[in-house]
């Protein structure tokens, strides 16, 4: 024990000696502050926690840093009289030999000696002036003190008592030195942590599951929170140096709901269960014996007026600490808090507590330092304050239940005195009606009216389940002057896109055709010799697991080859002997993938393999084997790195805690976690939303507002699910795939029919059933898509300080295509164009988008394919493949509005090539024209297909009675041919291979194999003349 116990000698007669001086001088001032004492006597009895700490303990730890019970201390302006047993005096001795002079009257097992030492102390008050100095208020008990009350007594009628309670707290105990100060501080830090996130956590999980739980019960489990240091050590606001084991209770912890409450700071919490109302806790936390107290009232679905009167106590004591400053007295604050009060609500006057706190330090409250209508004490500097505004017996004019009839409200914080602005030490558990205010009963929880305005778009019947029709015989004639249109929009979008294009890459030069070049990749298998295993000694070939590499006995010496410089390994037989032969990477050597592998210096020279024998087979297939799986692992690694690229540590979500966040429950999650399909809750909290099941909470995804590139709401109309859909900026982890794309989603249907038409179905469903089966199903998508449209706002609402909006696709201007695998519906937005249904997910934002090139646009072809560039050369176009025909003119008009330059072609483009052309010379291309010079021109085009539509074999009554009669006789259809087409009749004669003119007819097989070849020939024509335009 006398280990452990340290007094700093010091800082003992520092502070002694400044309260004997401070005494001196008010002597010499006309005694205003200690009144004319000689001596001052502080008694200690035995120890009683039970009322809290007198004035006398206080001044124990203020002098010596500890309490010293059944201990008595006379003070003097010449000498400090100490009555103690042997055993404390022993830790009090180091003090002697200081500036003041202390004498030990030590007590022993002698009685008659024992009450001598009273008496001498007695003499000794009488020596220095018949006044002494004492604190009525404070009461000793114990063998000791009854003792020396009895010695005492006798001459207590030549001694005047005098309270130098004022005196104390004034020259010792009010003001506080910078040590003390921080001890102050980490203790309202402390005790804030566990009002605010801990108590609100543990309430709002009560609350939110509904448990029952008495206040005692709640009280006993925050009380317990003092005993974890790692509670205290996660806390960032709590210095590095924090000791938890200094942290002891003070007041509380006190929770108070139910219509009783007790806002003293001796109340106790009672065994009645919590009630979802008005909740009032505090709490009161010792830090190496510096006081600090904090409460705060939550109001549980409050109505109006409890979130009015709250709201006002807010501004109350936002208004009684802004006027605490150094010069301010106690009486003019309350009394402005009390004009305050009058202004906004006189009614509450009555309500209104009848002080707003005291000093606080080392004593939990200072008695002498009160902020009440009388109060006349002077705030200083350093002064530290319990600041508390309250309401008592409040009516509830809406009460829920019995228990709600009645209310109280309280606010207290831990307050420092200075020259300008006070500091709430505190100021961590948040008070304001947005942390404070709980809401339970939101608006997910009302049931939705049954009258509502249906939305157009959703669970409407499809008036036209088939188009008009498919067949290109029957397509609709475009209005030339809509074509002309077109046009004029491509070629001023075609030239605007050239000039800019002329801007941004004027004087800047591409390099590596495009392409960034592939860096070489250094592994290092060891960094010295002494690395190497012990295994090596004996020249054997042997497989480093552990840093992927195999080393080879080569002329006597081990060598190592890391895992990658090895292309593959393979064991043969011949005879007795079995060979392992190692392929190296090398130049010149690799195929496909592997052909433009760098090397640090491809000239060298490189050993392309290695070849090793044993009559041992079992150990060179044992080898090859472990070969080929470290590369597979190696490999592995490699594309997992690869596929982690990009991810990037996201922010803590920060939850709601002082309510019940915004929830779409019953959702699924893709891509799933873990691969299965697990029904979770999507949750809104203050910086983003969380993800989680309820089957398995450790399964959890977080997203932030500021990740959130894209957010759409996809409804379930003409589809199986209704999807909200996040697409973010960087890539997140969802289970053990990366991923930019993150989805929520409920199906639509819920009930499968039947629809063979059995007997077992029309024996259960008639047509009756069926229409209100139909109709429950419209009423449910209609319900469900309501539910995920506003869910999808809020979020967008939470998140609008990051630029999150929703995003809805329009389907009416959709088409399918093939982006990926799959033939999917591919619907613009008004930012992006999207696929969300199934994944593989496709979103491109269109801002992105630096040109459009329609390929295979062929007659007679009912598809075509769309290559859009993007304007980041360096990414590869993206390919949206097997576009159905009828879809051309709207894709056209909805490019030229995007103002993206389109052109079109009848081949399939080599765009690796195209891109790395581009990208080497970016500048020179848009000299030579920029995008349109990739296909033919839209205005041929255009004509070309209207003569090919235009071009139907049709012949007037004439034409068929002339050809009817030519067929009868044997001579010169060329001739009768000549009347109908004199062009082609000359055009054929003119390219005829043979260059003669037949005076004999040919047959039918003969004129068909004439027009196969000369459809061939035209073909091949066609062909060079699309080539040398795009040259």
């Amino acid at each position: 024990m006398a280990e452990e116990i340290k007094i700093n000698k010091q800082l003992f007669h520092e502070r002694l000696a400044h309260l004997v001086s401070t005494w001196k001088a008010d002597r010499r001032g006309g005694d205003a502050l200690f009144g004319g004492v000689g001596s001052m006597l502080v008694l200690l009895g035995k120890a009683d926690r039970a009322n809290g700490f007198s004035k006398s303990s206080a001044m124990n730890f203020w002098l010596l840093g500890y309490e010293f019970p059944a201990t008595l201390f006379l003070i003097t302006t010449e000498k400090l009289y100490v009555v103690t047993t042997s055993k404390k005096a022993s830790y009090l001795q180091p003090l002697k030999g200081g500036k003041f002079p202390i004498e030990f009257l030590v007590r022993g097992k002698d009685a008659e000696q024992n009450t001598k030492q009273f008496q001498d102390v007695v003499d000794a008050i009488k020596a220095a002036g018949k006044k002494l100095g004492v604190v009525p208020k404070d009461s000793a008990t114990g063998p000791f003190a009854d003792e020396w009350k009895k010695v005492y007594e006798a001459a207590s009628k030549e001694i005047e008592e005098v309270d130098v309670a004022l005196a104390l707290s004034t020259t010792a105990l009010s003001v506080k030195d910078e040590s003390e100060l921080r001890a102050m501080r980490n203790s309202s830090k402390a005790c804030a942590a566990i009002m605010s996130p801990f108590f609100v956590g543990q309430m709002s999980a009560i609350l939110d599951e509904e448990e029952k739980i008495k206040h005692s019960a709640l009280a006993s489990k925050i009380d317990g929170i003092v005993d974890s240091p790692a509670f205290f050590k996660k806390n960032p606001k709590l210095p590095g140096d924090f000791d938890a084991s200094q942290l002891d209770w003070t007041y509380g912890p006190v929770v108070q709901s139910g219509g009783k409450y007790d806002l003293r700071l001796g109340a106790q919490p009672n065994d009645e269960n919590l009630h979802a109302g008005v909740i009032v806790a505090g709490f009161g936390l010792r830090y190496k014996m510096y006081c600090s107290i904090v409460a705060r009232t939550y109001l549980v679905d409050p109505n109006k007026s409890q979130e009015a009167n709250y709201k006002l106590l807010l501004t109350i004591h936002e208004t009684v600490i802004k006027e605490i400053r150094e010069g301010a007295l106690p009486k003019d604050i309350y009394n402005k808090a009390v004009k305050l009060l009058k202004t906004k609500k006189p009614e509450l006057e009555k309500h209104f507590v009848r002080s707003l706190g005291a000093g606080i330090g080392l004593e939990m409250r200072d008695a002498t330092l009160v902020i009440n209508g009388k109060g006349t004490r002077t705030f200083k500097d350093g002064m530290t304050l319990c600041v508390t505004t309250g309401f008592n017996d409040l009516q509830n004019p809406t009460p829920r239940d019995k228990q709600s009839a009645v209310y109280s409200l309280v606010l207290s914080d831990t307050v420092r005195v200075t020259r300008a602005e006070p500091i709430v030490f505190t100021a961590d558990a948040p008070s304001d009606t947005g942390s404070t205010a709980f809401f339970f009963k939101d608006e997910e929880e009302q049931s939705p009216k049954i009258n509502e305005k249906k939305d157009s778009r959703v669970g409407a019947i499809a008036l036209r389940n088939i188009t008009k029709t498919k067949l290109r015989a029957e397509r609709k004639q475009i209005d030339p002057e809509i074509q002309a249109k077109r046009r004029e929009r491509q070629k001023f979008v075609a030239n605007k896109n050239r000039n800019e294009g002329l801007e941004r890459f004027a004087g800047q030069q591409g390099g590596q055709n495009g392409a960034a070049p592939k860096e070489f990749k250094r592994f290092d298998s060891y960094k010295r010799d002494n690395q190497f295993p012990d295994r090596v000694r004996n020249l054997a070939v042997f497989i480093d697991h552990n840093n992927s590499t195999l080393v080879l006995p080569i002329m006597g010496r081990p060598v190592p080859f890391h895992i990658n410089t090895i292309k593959n390994a393979s064991k043969s037989d011949e005879g007795e002997w079995s060979y392992l032969r190692i392929n190296f990477l090398s130049p010149g050597q690799g195929v496909g993938r592997k052909e433009d592998q760098p090397f640090e210096d491809p000239s060298a020279h490189f050993v392309r393999s290695f070849t090793f024998r044993s009559k041992d087979a079992d150990r060179m297939g044992d080898i090859a084997t472990q070969i080929t799986d470290l590369r597979k692992a190696s490999l592995r690694q490699e594309q997992e790195k690869k596929d982690m690229e990009g991810v990037v540590e996201q922010d803590k979500l920060i939850e709601i805690r002082n309510r019940r966040p915004q929830r779409l429950t019953d959702v699924l999650i893709r891509p799933a976690l873990d691969g299965k399909r697990l029904p979770g809750e999507v949750e809104i909290h203050q910086n983003g939303i969380r993800y989680h099941s309820a089957l398995r909470p450790d399964l959890r995804v977080d997203i932030l507002f500021t990740n959130i590139r894209y957010f759409f709401f996809q409804p379930s109309f003409k589809e199986l699910i209704v999807i909200i859909h996040a697409h973010l900026h960087h890539p997140v982890v969802v289970g053990k795939r990366r991923t930019l794309d993150v989805q929520f989603y409920r199906e639509a249907t819920e009930i499968q029919f039947d629809e063979t038409g059995t007997r077992k179905r029309k024996h259960r469903f008639d047509d009756d059933d069926e229409y209100a089966a139909e109709e429950e199903e419209r009423r449910r998508r209609a319900v469900l898509d309501k539910d995920f449209r506003n869910f999808a706002e809020k979020v967008a609402e939470a998140g609008r300080n990051d630029n999150v909006s929703v995003d809805i696709p329009y389907r009416d201007m959709a088409f399918s295509g093939v982006p990926y695998r799959a033939n999917v519906l591919m619907q613009p937005t008004t930012d992006c164009l999207v696929s969300l249904t199934d994944p593989p997910f496709f979103v491109l934002p269109l801002r992105e988008i630096e040109a459009g090139h329609i390929e295979r646009l062929q007659f007679g072809l009912k598809n075509f394919d769309l290559v859009l560039v993007n304007k980041d050369f360096s990414k590869p176009p993206t390919h949206i493949n097997t576009i159905p025909i009828e879809f051309l003119d709207s894709l056209r008009d909805w490019l030229a509005e995007l103002g993206v330059v389109v052109s079109e072609g009848p081949l399939n483009l080599n765009w690796g090539t195209i891109m790395k052309t581009v990208a080497a010379d970016p500048y020179q291309f848009y000299v030579d024209g920029g995008w349109p010079t990739l296909g033919v021109d839209s205005e041929e085009d255009d004509s070309m297909e209207e003569e090919d539509e235009d071009s139907a074999f049709e012949l007037s009554d004439a034409d068929m009675a002339r050809s009817a009669a030519s067929s009868g006789d044997d001579s010169g259809f060329d001739e009768d041919a000549s009347d109908f087409d004199d062009g082609d009749a000359s055009e054929d004669d003119d390219d005829d291979d043979d260059g003669e003119n037949d005076s004999v007819a040919d047959d039918w097989d003969e004129l068909e194999k004439k027009a196969a070849k000369k459809d061939r020939e035209s073909a091949l024509d066609d062909r060079d003349t699309v080539r040398k335009r795009k040259r």
